[in-house]
């Protein structure tokens, strides 16, 4: 049997259930590309050497929200939130001062993102530049590139943005874990 259009019946059936399907289906896969936020960047455990009775002031440059692409990035505000919390969670100094007012101050400068462009695992490899310097006298006291990754696979997001946004949270946080065990062991 066949319609007035010359096609088969069912054809018209099988193209709107196709066509259903794939309304549906492209959200699920694709999915909405997101900021990486502090919380995902936030170790929950620490390496630390030792507790500074000194205040630190941040500051968080080479952000930004998404890539030129459309993909999850991480933005100066999220990653500094971050920086911030897990420093008050470790102890690494005895807190977080706005300004130019604590006895320290820490730069972290994000200088590249690498994100694959699709798979089902995601690694997202990062390197952010870290100094560490005395306020009162300019004095670099630290300065280290840091590299760090993270794997997300389907078993931890089936929704590719996700798996994105959570890949590039755990190279934040394991950058940011790495870079506080590290000032742990200078002796200031």
């Amino acid at each position: 049997m066949r319609q007035s259009d010359g096609r088969p019946a069912g054809a018209a059936l099988i193209w709107k259930l196709l066509t259903l399907f794939l309304c549906v289906a492209t959200p699920m896969v694709a999915g909405c590309c997101t900021t990486a936020t502090h919380e995902g960047m936030t170790p929950s455990t620490f390496e630390t050497g030792a507790n500074y009775q000194k205040t630190v002031s941040l500051s968080v440059g080479g952000g930004k929200e998404l890539d030129e692409l459309g993909r999850t990035w991480i933005s100066n505000e999220e990653f500094s939130k971050a920086l911030m919390a897990a420093i008050t969670k470790a102890g690494t100094f005895s807190r977080v001062v706005e300004g130019r007012q604590g006895d320290y101050l820490l730069s972290v400068m994000i200088f590249s993102i690498e994100q694959p462009v699709f798979g089902m695992a995601f690694t997202v490899k990062m390197e952010a530049g870290w100094t560490l310097k005395r306020i009162a006298t300019g004095e670099t006291v630290w300065q280290e590139s840091i590299k760090s990754e993270h794997t997300s696979t389907t078993g931890d997001a089936f929704i590719g943005a996700t798996r994105m946004r959570l890949a590039t949270e755990g190279a934040g946080r394991k950058n940011i874990s790495q870079g506080l065990a590290k000032i742990s062991k200078l002796g200031l």
